[in-house]
């Protein structure tokens, strides 16, 4: 098989599958994984699919990846930085934790702290954190959709805005590079978010480096209404102007392995 003829079949599987790792796709063509590192690498380079350590991705700008892969993709970046964010959280807190794979990440590093309030629209969070006995885990009211435990709509929305807390914690499908547009692919869930952001004190924003030129269609507000970003690389030029101009606090989160 030519080299031409394996990219394109690459592409076709990875938009079939959302995602796939190196290996499986060295199984699959029965060639090294270093032949597909360098196959991911030139087609990530002609923007026809997205590179993760381990494997390759399509953004789509209506459609996110499954639920399963995307617990997977850039978890140890997702670790990083949820250690991070729970390092800046007090005991005794109260908080907001919306929906997504990262936010789900910082409720387990959540779990030796105590005496904290947790609000979520997310069934997974809520599962994470209900054993502790010392937490007291709220849980909104809505439609619930099947695929990923997270809770939308209207009831949801008058069910967030009862409540004022001391942080909201928000995950995001994507940051456009270079005006800072926060995006995401649900409606609903966006309005959901929108409401966490205004009855939060302060706003935490947990973003990996791939969420940077990721699309998404739904544009749920800007990277300047949070308080701070944690991300595990620099971001680009212009997200790191937009930072600093409206005062956003950087931090930066290495990988813990």
């Amino acid at each position: 098989m030519s080299q031409e003829t394996r990219h394109k079949k690459i592409i076709l599987l990875i938009k079939e599958k959302g995602y796939l790792t190196i290996d499986e796709l060295s199984a699959h063509f029965n060639v090294t994984p270093q032949t597909i590192r360098r196959d991911i690498n030139a087609l990530a380079n002609e923007d026809k699919i997205r590179r993760h350590h381990g494997g390759a991705s399509i953004d789509s700008s209506t459609t996110n990846v499954s639920y399963s892969t995307r617990q997977i993709l850039q978890l140890s970046a997702k670790e990083a930085i949820a250690k991070s964010i729970a390092d800046e959280i007090p005991n005794h807190a109260s908080l907001f934790i919306n929906i997504g794979t990262t936010t789900e990440t910082v409720a387990k590093a959540l779990l030796n702290h105590t005496g904290l309030q947790v609000i979520t629209n997310n069934l997974n969070v809520a599962s994470i954190l209900r054993d502790k006995d010392d937490f007291t885990v709220i849980i909104a009211g809505g439609t619930v959709r099947s695929r990923d435990g997270g809770v939308i709509g209207e009831a949801t929305l008058d069910f967030i805005n009862q409540f004022r807390v001391d942080y909201g914690i928000i995950g995001i499908s994507g940051v456009d590079p270079i005006d800072g547009s926060l995006l995401d692919y649900d409606y609903q869930e966006v309005r959901v978010a929108q409401s966490i952001i205004n009855n939060s004190r302060t706003v935490f924003l947990a973003a990996d480096n791939a969420k940077f030129g990721r699309n998404a269609v739904v544009r749920l507000g800007s990277i300047t209404q949070v308080d701070r970003l944690f991300t595990d690389k620099k971001p680009p030029e212009p997200i790191k102007k937009l930072l600093k101009e409206n005062e956003v606090t950087l931090t930066l989160c290495l990988p813990l392995h």
